[in-house]
């Protein structure tokens, strides 16, 4: 009889609680919905405003639409919690998280750290797919710009995979922001060499190249009188699409230059201990052989 009596007992505790929360059971589960739809209603006018302003930026309008919405349901989920009463639960759910948070923290840096720089990447535009750049000492061109790493193409046909916080920890190079490129030449003459001479004929070759900009002015300059040479360098610029246009610039400059010099008898300086017999460049020793006279 009294294990008969108690468990009446126990169902008319049940009875009573389940009347009691019922109410506020169904008010947690209107809350919820409620949340759930504002939460969509706002992600989807979040996306359409967002879209406007950022309209070359989808995935970014999406990551803003989600945390719109994301927040919305973790409201609707703490309230319904408040109404059940189990603050409790919402305590020890806020302390779990944080200690979580922390933990995530740690072991995530470095991708958050990437991820947020790939964000900077992708609203700057520093560089786009197909550009020339130089980062990390990593020459090519951009194929991917991702959210945590940027791919590159070497020149020597590598795919690179520099971490997005690299960008902008150092310095790197876009080579094909202006459309145009800076070919810089040293080299030098001798001692023996009319240098007002050097710098025309030098000059008028530069002229030839073909991707040459005629609106960039050409610059030259004797930069240095060296142990056994007048150094000059010149600077010009071409049109800039491929590494190829510089490399073809380059080469050229030099093959002009070289035969040019050669027709005018401007001697390049060699990078030899040249004995002076005469003015003009002196006599290499490893060219001609040289005959001393006894008398």
């Amino acid at each position: 009889m009294n294990d008969i009596k108690s468990i009446n007992q126990l169902i008319d505790k049940w009875q009573h609680s389940i009347v009691n929360y019922l109410p506020k059971i169904i008010l947690a589960l209107i809350v919820l919905i409620a949340f759930y739809f504002i939460a969509k209603t706002v992600q989807a006018l979040g996306y359409r405003f967002y879209s406007k302003i950022l309209k070359k930026q989808s995935q970014i309008t999406k990551i803003i639409s989600f945390v719109i919405y994301f927040f919305f349901i973790v409201s609707g989920i703490f309230l319904a919690l408040e109404i059940l009463g189990l603050e409790g639960v919402l305590t020890k759910l806020l302390a779990g998280a944080g200690i979580i948070g922390i933990v995530a923290g740690f072991a995530f840096k470095d991708i958050a750290s990437n991820a947020f720089a790939g964000f900077l990447v992708n609203m700057q535009h520093p560089f786009k797919v197909g550009d020339w750049v130089s980062i990390d000492n990593r020459f090519g061109t951009i194929k991917e710009i991702g959210w945590v790493t940027t791919s590159i193409k070497t020149i020597s046909g590598q795919e690179v995979f520099v971490p997005n916080q690299l960008i902008y920890n150092n310095t790197f190079t876009n080579f094909s922001v202006y459309g145009k490129r800076r070919v810089i030449l040293k080299s030098g003459v001798s001692y023996g060499d009319d240098l007002e001479h050097v710098k025309r004929v030098a000059l008028d070759e530069i002229n030839k190249i073909e991707t040459l900009l005629k609106s960039e002015e050409i610059d030259f300059y004797f930069t240095e009188i060296g142990n056994s040479t007048y150094n000059f360098e010149i600077r010009f610029w071409i049109k800039f699409v491929h590494q190829k246009d510089y490399l073809t610039a380059l080469s050229d400059s030099i093959m002009l230059i070289k035969k040019r010099f050669e027709s005018e008898n401007i001697s390049i300086a060699y990078d030899v201990t040249t004995i002076d017999f005469g003015v003009k460049g002196g006599v290499n020793v490893f060219d001609k052989p040289v005959a001393i006279k006894v008398n």
